[in-house]
């Protein structure tokens, strides 16, 4: 046997078939949680009739389990935010916005989804439907799973008129239609094996850091701004459909764009797009839109 000059025989030899043999372990251990990643991503698809394609939602999310979520969250919120008389002007004004809108549900997800060749879900007649006006100088406003709602009073300048509060609110009620609240949390069940798989590989914690950026900028940020864009979509027709006015969207994130001084962070590192590709969308959805107003709106005297 060769002797080492420094009277360490054998041990080098005997170190490299340790790391080699750990080598092999933690790829073992990747392949092995990679396959699990797929085996749920696979079995846990199903066809969305808004957008006619594949999404992931847990199996073992029903909408009920959703709406629970959704009521204990709008709890929360109601109890450290401020709520402003439900008999208010401004109250009555945006409830009477959210009515509208729900009424159309049903036709407008009839339409898109045999746009698709699909069947509607209709799980949303399910929903138990309240809307709040928050006082707030946030120009924003919700939709949770389960159909709660809220407008936050700083938006009621931004918007201008009922038009783009319809927009809005649309938009916020298509998230809860398209199920995202269910698919985030799905999402999040994948970046959990990616987690325990880098842990239990013997990945050090800034390698874990890059593979998790790596798959924030390469998966969860593009998901999330393809959730905005089809919510856009849904809430245009919504808003068209229930006789409101499609083409007040471009104006409103103009003004949404300016409201935030120019301070959003570049779209490929955002959730959300950016106020030019959302205008660009909408732009491109108005025929779609006009077309809906004209097909659904049956209000006397809508032009």
């Amino acid at each position: 046997m060769r002797q080492d000059p420094y009277g360490r025989s054998g041990y080098g030899q005997q170190g490299g078939q340790r790391r080699g043999l750990f080598g092999n372990v933690r790829w073992l251990i990747l392949l092995g949680f990679a396959g699990y990643a797929a085996f749920y991503w696979f079995s846990n698809r199903v066809e969305d009739p808004y957008t006619g394609e594949k999404v992931l939602i847990d199996g073992s999310i029903g909408v009920e389990e959703e709406k629970a979520l959704g009521l204990q969250a709008y709890q929360e919120i109601l109890s450290q935010e401020q709520p402003v008389d439900p008999n208010s002007q401004i109250a009555q004004q945006v409830r009477g916005i959210a009515q509208r809108l729900i009424n159309k549900i049903g036709v407008v997800e009839a339409e898109i989804a045999a746009e698709h060749g699909l069947q509607p879900s209709g799980h949303w007649k399910s929903f138990d439907w309240d809307v709040n006006v928050i006082q707030s100088d946030q120009a924003n406003a919700f939709c949770l799973p389960g159909g709660k709602m809220a407008v936050y009073t700083g938006l009621i300048p931004v918007a201008q008129n009922a038009d783009a509060v319809a927009v809005v609110m649309g938009h916020e009620i298509a998230h809860a239609l398209l199920r995202h609240g269910a698919q985030r949390m799905s999402q999040q069940k994948l970046t959990q094996i990616g987690q325990m798989a880098g842990a239990m590989s013997g990945m050090d914690p800034q390698q874990q850091q890059m593979v998790m950026a790596a798959m924030g900028y390469g998966y969860l940020l593009p998901y999330a701004r393809s959730h905005e864009t089809q919510a856009d979509e849904v809430g245009l027709m919504l808003a068209a459909a229930a006789c409101f006015n499609p083409q007040e969207a471009v104006p409103l994130w103009q003004r949404m764009g300016e409201a935030s001084g120019g301070q959003a962070p570049p779209e490929f590192s955002s959730t959300h797009p950016n106020p030019g590709t959302r205008i660009q969308n909408l732009t491109a959805l108005m025929p779609k839109a006009m077309a809906y107003r004209q097909k659904f709106c049956t209000e006397p005297g809508a032009p």
